[in-house]
């Protein structure tokens, strides 16, 4: 299988874990193991700990990281960290990296359904079980689409594309990549049809929604803050918006110390921060990665490291 993708910020990452030799690192989104192979090749009596849901990047990953014995692959989601663990023979973790979004693979395997580019099922589905797109489309009340495509996907024209998919279905079902970009188009005013990407939002509303994305980064982070050993670290690349604020948010609330009001002369609240802030604003790709990577254009990495 060609599984292709150029890990993010790749040494960036590498430098954030700021890896032990001896150390236990989790790549949750191992992808194509470019980000899993620079961590195993640091480690020595260490051990790595790769995930992913796609069954396509579990077999790549595997492959991939076979010269390293300190390496283990698990086809599960990230969100189940906990339970790789003991599979893996370990009681903590030293180091977290969670690279979101769809891998490179994913977008431009045709089939997969991830693309408004290329006409094939519309699937969408990371783990390739479960309901797909084609199935939410099928199902979902029409105020339950506008919903996801205005929370997820910020689409100004929500309610009219997701009014226009509850008519188009009705006649006949909604099954294919480039009949469902038809119909947003279709619902759209001509000046935002002439926008470079005018399905963007909607698919990547969809796809969030297929995939439970936010629901597996929040439950995510607090697994992996959990799982982490005093001064283990948690790297976490995001692509959109929505994503950053939740990763920005939850970041900020472990980092959060007394809660007592200002006017109190001492604390009586006794709470105390559980972690510090790496990077007070997120990395962002370089100039040079940008001009050989245009995916990751959108991309913000954030640190963590608990206390």
């Amino acid at each position: 299988m060609d599984f292709s993708h150029i890990s993010v910020m790749l040494y960036e990452c590498i430098e954030g874990l700021a890896i032990r030799p001896d150390g236990v690192y989790l790549d949750g989104t191992a992808g194509g193991a470019g980000h899993s192979s620079e961590i195993a090749k640091r480690l020595t009596t260490g051990t790595l700990i790769a995930l992913d849901q796609d069954p396509d990047a579990i077999e790549t990953a595997t492959q991939r990281l076979s010269p390293w014995p300190c390496a283990r692959v698990f086809q599960m989601n990230f969100r189940q960290m906990r339970q790789a663990l003991p599979l893996a023979g370990v009681d903590g973790l030293d180091g977290v990296l969670l690279d979101l979004g769809v891998s490179s693979h994913q977008l431009d395997t045709a089939e997969r359904g991830f693309s408004y580019l290329k006409d094939a099922p519309l699937d969408m589905r990371m783990s390739q079980e479960g309901p797909s797109a084609a199935d939410l489309v099928a199902n979902a009340p029409e105020a339950e689409l506008s919903r996801i495509l205005w929370e997820y996907g910020e689409e100004r024209y929500a309610r009219s594309i997701a009014r226009a998919l509850v008519r188009a279905r009705e006649k006949a079902p909604v099954a294919t990549t480039l009949q469902l970009a038809e119909i947003v188009k279709s619902a759209m005013p001509a000046a935002a049809r002439r926008d470079k990407n005018p399905c963007k939002r909607t698919f990547q509303a969809l796809r969030i929604a297929v995939n439970s994305e936010l629901d597996a980064l929040s439950q995510g982070i607090d697994e992996a803050f959990d799982c982490l050993n005093p001064g283990g670290r948690l790297v976490i690349i995001t692509f959109h918006s929505l994503e950053d604020r939740m990763v920005k948010q939850k970041f900020q609330e472990l980092c959060r110390g007394c809660i007592c009001p200002p006017e109190f002369p001492v604390c009586v609240c006794g709470r105390k921060p559980r972690a510090r802030l790496i990077t007070r604003k997120p990395i962002l790709p370089s100039e040079e990665e940008l001009s050989h990577n245009r995916r990751s254009q959108s991309a913000k990495l954030r640190i963590l490291e608990k206390i």
